[in-house]
């Protein structure tokens, strides 16, 4: 392996000494199982089993961060595989790929290039630096290794020692993938219930949406009633198909709990699509209330994610659609929003609750001091744009004062990107064992604590607060 393309010290502190304490710590559990519970892999690959058709389209064209990258330094979407909606791209794949080892050089000092040299190095084999002389051997050596059973996505998963991967799915979706694992695979790919669509009025697909969930849960959804048992079925679905765990990406933390009637006189605007931007905001709320008084009956964890402006560029969104590098992170206010549903349901130890977000000034002043105190609650660990060396350390320097290690859930990987599930578990377990290691060194823990505490960060807080 050549040390300055992946060296195994990498991310340890500089500290001599802490270094040493890093190393042993790591040791400890670098070859840990898996557990990947909040992720946007697609359960298909695993059901049908076929190769993977291209590097392009397996590394390049489904990574936000790599396309938004891009974008903002002047390319076009097309340039990288991405064409408009109904449109057939024509450009060769290989052209493509050269386009994208010649501006490698635009990701140093990301975690996207940290993610990428592992998949290259770790996964692939390839020791020699990506760059616009190295294109054509990536490019073939990465497309011969595709066709070679043992890059099928099954012998990956196996590979990656995967122990439990949970996908995430719609709540009208029928979970045949999932079927055909559990039958002729048996490997723990579960779903998770993401009902944004049916909940969000504002969705661009919302009435359509609907009648998907009405067909799939048997119910009359466009009644209030029988919108509230087509979650009940559809929940109970995904919990005989494995899921634990049910999650929400709405825009803000907000949570409001409304009488019947006032609620019902609100559902009846939204689906008669007479309601204002204010009457969709209170829906989106009393949902998320509904969702936990769901959770504390069917044992489901309820998963949050609010702060997150989407498709902020509207041209793109309009040309290309969702997921393509234009949702940027926004303020948020979790102590009084939050407080309807906390007030209901926290202290009931029949309901997990786990919280995310993208607005770092809410770590410590906020959601850590509410996980660290109400029972159901857990904060959820750095996340997305702040899935990287430094977001890790800043979360956790924010939160350990105050919501401890065990208020806080395992390492999540949340990609759709499948070969860099542990690239992202390993940059974790790297950064955990940096921060230990600095405690001990400052005589704040001991080492035999350290190293418990790793273990558990690993493994037993994800599998304890996911229910896995």
């Amino acid at each position: 392996m050549n040390q300055d393309l992946l060296h195994p010290d990498r991310l340890f502190p500089i500290d001599p000494k802490a270094r040493g304490v890093a190393r042993e710590l790591y040791g400890l559990v670098s070859d840990f199982p898996i557990i990947s519970p909040h992720g946007h892999t697609d359960p298909r690959w695993f059901s049908e089993d076929e190769s993977f058709s291209d590097p392009v389209s397996l590394l390049l064209t489904p990574d936000h961060y790599l396309l938004r990258m891009f974008y903002s330094q002047g390319f076009r979407m097309e340039d990288f595989g991405v064409y408009e909606k109904g449109k057939l791209g024509q450009e060769d794949k290989r052209e493509i790929w050269r386009r994208f080892a010649e501006n490698f050089h635009l990701f140093r000092g990301t975690p996207s290039a940290l993610w990428l040299k592992h998949v290259f190095h770790e996964v692939f084999g390839l020791n020699t630096p990506f760059n616009k002389s190295t294109a054509d051997e990536y490019f073939d050596l990465i497309s011969a290794k595709l066709t070679l059973p043992e890059f099928k996505p099954r012998a990956l998963f196996d590979r990656f020692k995967i122990e439990v991967l949970a996908t995430t799915d719609a709540p009208f979706d029928s979970l045949d993938a999932h079927q055909k694992i559990k039958d002729d695979w048996g490997r723990r790919v579960i779903p998770t219930y993401r009902p944004d669509s049916v909940i969000d009025p504002e969705h661009e697909d919302f009435h359509h949406n609907m009648q998907l969930f009405a067909e799939s849960s048997g119910e009359d959804v466009f009644s209030w009633k029988g919108y509230l048992r087509a979650h009940e079925t559809r929940r109970s679905f995904f919990k005989a198909m494995g899921a634990t765990a049910t999650d929400h990406g709405h825009e803000s933390a907000l949570t409001v709990e409304l009488s019947d009637l006032r609620a019902e006189e609100l559902f009846n605007k939204i689906v008669h699509n007479q309601f204002t931007p204010a009457d969709a905001r209170i829906f989106r709320a009393h949902m998320l209330w509904k969702m936990a008084e769901l959770s504390q009956d069917d044992g489901l964890v309820m998963q949050l994610h609010p702060g997150s402006y989407r498709n902020h560029n509207n041209s793109l969104f309009t040309r290309y659609g969702r997921d393509k590098g234009a949702d940027i992170p926004t303020r948020m206010e979790f102590t009084e929003n939050l407080r309807a549903l906390l007030n209901s349901f926290g202290n009931n130890p029949k309901f997990k609750f786990i919280c995310f977000t993208l607005d770092e000034s809410a770590y410590s002043s906020e959601l850590a001091t509410l996980a660290g105190h109400y029972p159901a609650m857990k904060l959820g660990p750095a996340w997305w744009f702040h899935d990287s060396p430094e977001g890790m350390i800043r979360h956790r320097k924010a939160t350990m004062e105050t919501a401890g290690f065990y208020n806080v859930t395992g390492f999540i990987d949340d990609t759709r990107a499948f070969l860099s599930i542990p690239a992202r578990h390993d940059v974790s377990r790297r950064i955990d064992a940096r921060i230990l290691s600095e405690l001990v060194c400052e005589h704040r823990m001991g080492m035999d604590e350290a190293r418990e505490l790793i273990v558990e960060i690993t493994g037993r807080l994800a599998r304890k607060a996911f229910n896995l």
